[in-house]
């Protein structure tokens, strides 16, 4: 895959980095305000903040400097920005729980038309898990099975386009599935349990798929390299994602076993 090398388009890649750089300013900037806005009530959970600016740095590692630039011409370097950005980053900041945070932070009035927004019918849709699966594993397919892939390697702005619907569509999909935030519309363990095989399962033939058939200008060596360390580096991802999934379905029914009458 050939990448950009300066000239009249050098001017298009800068301004994309420049607006990620003021992108992770803002978020990391905001959480801290919120942090500080809300000093005065309870301790908010150190491993939380952690968690926030650890997933800024994987989805910055991902967007910006030698990664970022050898992604653009290598599939296989690429492949590791796609399970920083689509992947961990997203299990980081889902879990980080910024909205509990914006909540306390925020003034009541504030706060209260937050939560009317995400009682709204459109975070209704944008967080059910079918919705949420298909938003993140169908562009995953749509990116690689297309033309997508290459297109976006030529143009600044689709390339910026393209991972803003990875890093977005990651983060709603694992929300959905195993959110730290409150969700009003959640769906059943159940439904989020079928979703998240359905979406493993898609996400592992995908990278079967992309070992036989890369994607147009990618070389085949360069290509198997990529998909397996889709397919590897996504298990991980996946087994992570599992465990605070899990863990969420066990802290929500032993209180209700702890209920129970004794014999």
């Amino acid at each position: 895959m050939t990448g950009h090398h300066g000239g009249a388009g050098s001017s298009g890649w800068a301004l994309v980095d420049g607006v990620v750089v003021l992108a992770l300013a803002v978020a990391a900037a905001g959480y801290a305000a919120g942090l500080w806005a809300s000093r005065h009530r309870s301790p908010w959970p150190g491993h939380r903040t952690l968690l926030w600016y650890a997933g800024l740095a994987a989805a910055g590692a991902a967007l910006l400097g030698p990664l970022a630039h050898a992604a653009r011409e290598s599939f296989s370097a690429h492949m590791v920005g796609h399970l920083l950005l689509g992947m961990l980053a997203p299990l980081a900041l889902v879990l980080a729980a910024p909205v509990s945070l914006a909540l306390r932070a925020l003034p009541v009035g504030e706060a209260r038309a937050l939560s009317r927004v995400l009682r709204g019918r459109w975070a209704r849709a944008a967080t059910h898990p079918v919705v949420a699966g298909v938003l993140d594993a169908g562009g995953l397919w749509l990116l690689y099975t297309t033309g997508l892939y290459a297109a976006a390697h030529s143009s600044a702005l689709l390339h910026a386009v393209v991972h803003a619907h990875v890093l977005a569509a990651g983060y709603l999909f694992t929300a959905a599935i195993a959110g730290a935030d409150p969700d009003p519309h959640r769906g059943s363990f159940a439904l989020r349990s079928a979703v998240l095989v359905l979406f493993v399962a898609a996400h592992s033939v995908l990278a079967k798929w992309l070992y036989a058939h890369p994607p147009a200008g990618v070389g085949a060596a360069d290509g198997r390299a990529g998909a397996q360390i889709m397919y590897y580096g996504g298990d991980v991802a996946d087994v992570a994602l599992l465990v605070v999934f899990f863990a969420r379905w066990y802290a929500a029914t032993r209180p209700r076993e702890h209920a129970r009458p004794g014999p």
